[in-house]
């Protein structure tokens, strides 16, 4: 199937998406941002600043702490007003060019979405539930590829998880992916980095492979464990992952498919009742680490 990456050529390139430096309000310059993420053993890292004029609209440039085995995607995350309960946005740009124009005096979150899309980004919503998105902000922003389903620093205040309204705008037909990303700043106050990341499955290391990869959802989020394979075959989806205690299969209808023991590397369980529409993968490990599968559109059928 189209959603499922792991039987597609290359292998998963541990990253993560949302981080940022003292080019906006981080603690850490970038290189030493791009060290931490190195020496933890990533494969690549966005650093993500704040895109605002009290920072200098900042796009990170950095390519010069490339490595062998290590890249960066250049980005930022983009502010324009407002939601309904907050004076503005933010939506993470990855993939942005450098040279790209601050947003207008009147220009909108929607409208600065889309430019940063025509100009070759992936768009995520950036953490839903800390910014108290409604649905109908949600539905504005149409060019989002992805929404931020689990944000490190957003869950110290419990509001970590976005899959509720993610599931929402599935159920009501937006095609959309979903990304787990640190949001480190590296404060005094914060939670370390490195606890939440997205594995994509690409060729290459090249920048413009895992882009490609990323807005054609070929990854999967993780704060922990690993997914080895998802299948589906005549109406059951075959899950093998690294020891679990939980499986999971929910989807765009009330309910569970539900799994738990000790030490779970592999079930199978039948998706008919989500008929034609999607579900998706949550696995769980005894210290409450999670991984979690982009949504598989089932079209009637497996």
């Amino acid at each position: 199937m189209e959603d499922l990456p792991f039987n597609r050529p290359g292998r998963f390139w541990r990253g993560n998406l949302h981080t940022h430096s003292d080019q906006s309000d981080g603690a850490l310059p970038p290189e030493e941002v791009c060290r931490v993420y190195r020496d933890a053993g990533y494969d690549f890292l966005a650093v993500t600043d704040h895109f605002k004029a009290a920072y200098g609209f900042p796009l990170t440039d950095t390519r010069p702490f490339r490595t062998p085995g290590f890249t960066t995607l250049l980005g930022a995350e983009l502010h324009a007003p407002r939601t309904e309960f907050s004076p503005e946005w933010h939506v993470l740009a990855v993939g942005l060019p450098l040279g790209f124009a601050p947003p207008g005096p009147s220009e909108t979150a929607r409208r600065l979405a889309r430019r940063a899309r025509a100009a070759g980004a992936f768009i995520g919503m950036a953490h839903p539930a800390a910014s108290l998105l409604t649905e109908a902000d949600a539905e504005s922003l149409d060019a989002a590829h992805a929404v931020e389903v689990h944000n490190a620093l957003s869950a110290r205040e419990g509001r970590g998880d976005s899959w509720h309204l993610t599931d929402v705008l599935l159920n009501r037909g937006r095609r959309l992916s979903a990304y787990a990303a640190d949001d480190a700043h590296f404060q005094p106050q914060d939670p370390p980095g490195c606890a939440a990341w997205v594995q994509v499955r690409a060729a290459s290391l090249d920048p413009e492979a895992l882009l490609a990869a990323l807005k054609a959802g070929h990854y999967y989020a993780s704060t922990g464990l690993e997914l080895r394979d998802i299948r589906l075959r005549r109406g059951v989806l075959s899950v093998r992952c690294s020891p679990a205690r939980k499986v999971m299969v929910t989807g765009g209808v009330p309910g569970v498919l539900l799994v738990e023991g000790e030490g779970l590397t592999e079930c199978a369980l039948p998706v008919g009742m989500f008929g034609g529409g999607y579900c998706r993968v949550t696995v769980e490990d005894a210290r409450g680490g999670c991984a979690w599968s982009n949504p598989i559109r089932l079209g009637g059928g497996g």
